[in-house]
């Protein structure tokens, strides 16, 4: 065995091994930067609201990353697995399990809503509601949009526009498509794909550094949102928000700790090996910028590259628990708020149709509200204007979707791996559990749990070695990659 292989692997498991400060940790600084953001927006609120800049100004920085990391992980993924009927069966099975988890989800909202009828009693008038702009703008959105309309707007008007406009599922068609190309062209397109895996290792550094203005961004927008919708909403609608938080903790804990266990894997364990993306969806009330960190550490749990690299990205669009439940649950609330009674067979209807309205709002802005009103107008017996009646406490819930959502793409991403006979469960166990583990082939040695410490920024995504190792021990570059071992270049060892 190479010497400096050996060094390498025993430096980064003392690396692993070695216990992070709790002040050096991204968690820590971001919890941190939420209560601030919220002690601040509750106590000035004209300061908060003059805050928002700040988070929008992180979110999109780390909007930018996700179209080009998402586009070279799946090239990357499909162009080096030898056999692409894998890749194409591997979709299938996600897309299956998306939506038997959108029903499950759907189905716990609507029992919850059915138990406990908070609506009953509010008897509104739909006729004399009042819409805002912004929630007639959206109504309006809602209403023209078709359940088959998601099908057609998978295919981009250029092969610029989706990175552009950062739409998730035309960014995956084409990555889709281009590494199918990639892999047909065998040993001719070993250079690009070459090209592609290192480019993927210059992201992922990137994204490193935005990630020290992680709790700043969470500060910001945590802050504006308290400032500008104050707690007011939270004690008028306190119920129906924590009738959602509690249905969704259910669903996590009863239904995807179940498939955990399936798995013999602890979803407890899971949930804490990724806090720190728990905490900047928190802080940001969006699931986006923890999509790469996502990635990144499923894949160093033992999970295929280009499993990871398929089902995550297509998740995001697709495997929608979070925004499932607050769908079923919000339609019911609407109808019983407005006195229209449902019957079991109307309700099972309202879910046919969510099962395909969700979906043609994907990755669109003021995606749930356009997914709840077109499930009202196709449906037809529910008041669309009755949105407005939840309109104000939809921030509140915003968190808890994201949270739920990324939590399900977690374990749709290791049971699709378990399913394709590919997910190393001992090492994935491992890895939860916060013990130290080699790097896998694919991958950089990386110390994730150091994502804010500046003196150890280059064991953060990736590196290629300590310098005076690559000084002393460095390998010829190697020839063009075979097709049969396409392992990306930025992670060979040196």
């Amino acid at each position: 065995m190479d010497h400096s292989t050996s060094a390498g692997s025993a430096a980064t498991a003392q690396n692993a091994a070695r216990k992070t400060p709790l002040y050096r940790q991204l968690y820590f600084w971001v919890l941190t930067a939420i209560v601030i953001g919220i002690l601040v927006g509750w106590l000035a609120p004209s300061v908060g609201i003059a805050m928002e800049p700040i988070g929008t100004t992180f979110v999109d920085a780390m909007k930018m990353l996700i179209g080009p990391i998402v586009f070279l992980t799946i090239v990357g993924g499909i162009a080096s697995v030898a056999d692409l009927k894998k890749v194409g069966m591997t979709g299938l099975k996600a897309l299956t399990y998306f939506q038997v988890g959108t029903i499950l989800a759907m189905i716990f909202g609507l029992v919850a809503i059915n138990i406990f009828r908070l609506g009953d009693g509010v008897n509104a008038d739909a006729g004399s509601i009042e819409t805002s702009e912004s929630a007639a703008k959206l109504i309006d959105a809602g209403a023209n949009q078709e359940w088959w309309q998601f099908l057609t707007h998978i295919i981009p008007e250029s092969m610029v526009s989706p990175f552009v406009e950062g739409n998730i599922l035309q960014i995956i068609f084409i990555a889709v498509i281009f590494g199918i190309a990639l892999n047909a062209m065998g040993k001719v397109g070993a250079p690009v794909l070459d090209g592609v895996q290192r480019l993927t290792g210059v992201m992922f550094k990137i994204l490193s550094f935005i990630m020290k203005a992680a709790p700043i961004g969470a500060f910001g927008a945590m802050a504006y949102a308290v400032g500008k919708f104050g707690v007011s909403s939270l004690t008028s609608m306190g119920g129906l928000i924590a009738l959602f938080y509690i249905t969704s903790i259910l669903f996590v804990v009863i239904v995807l700790g179940s498939i955990m266990l399936f798995l013999k894997l602890n979803i407890f364990t899971m949930i804490r090996h990724l806090k720190e993306e728990y905490m900047l969806i928190l802080g940001t009330s969006t699931a986006e910028p923890a999509l790469p960190g996502l990635m990144r550490k499923l894949e160093h749990a033992g999970v295929k590259k280009e499993t990871v690299g398929l089902v995550v990205p297509t998740g995001y669009s697709f495997n929608l628990d979070g925004a499932a439940i607050y769908l079923s649950l919000a339609a019911l609330y609407i109808a019983q708020a407005t006195n229209t009674d449902l019957t079991i067979g109307e309700q099972l209807g309202l879910l046919a149709v969510m099962l395909l309205t969700s979906k043609g709002a994907a990755g669109v802005a003021g995606g749930g509200f356009i997914a709840l009103t077109a499930t009202l107008t196709t449906l037809g017996t529910i008041p669309a204007a009755g949105i407005m009646l939840i309109f104000g406490i939809d921030k509140f819930m915003s968190e808890c979707r994201a949270l739920v959502n990324f939590t399900g793409n977690a374990v749709a991403t290791l049971f699709i791996a378990w399913w394709d006979r590919t997910l190393d469960a001992d090492r994935a166990r491992r890895v939860f559990a916060g013990e130290a583990v080699e790097p896998m082939p694919s991958e950089d040695p990386i110390h994730l749990d150091e994502v804010i410490d500046i003196d150890d920024d280059l064991t953060e995504y990736g590196h290629h070695g300590p310098k005076e190792t690559t000084a002393k021990h460095a390998e010829p570059v190697p020839d063009l990659v075979s097709t049969t071992d396409r392992r990306p270049a930025y992670s060979e060892t040196v």
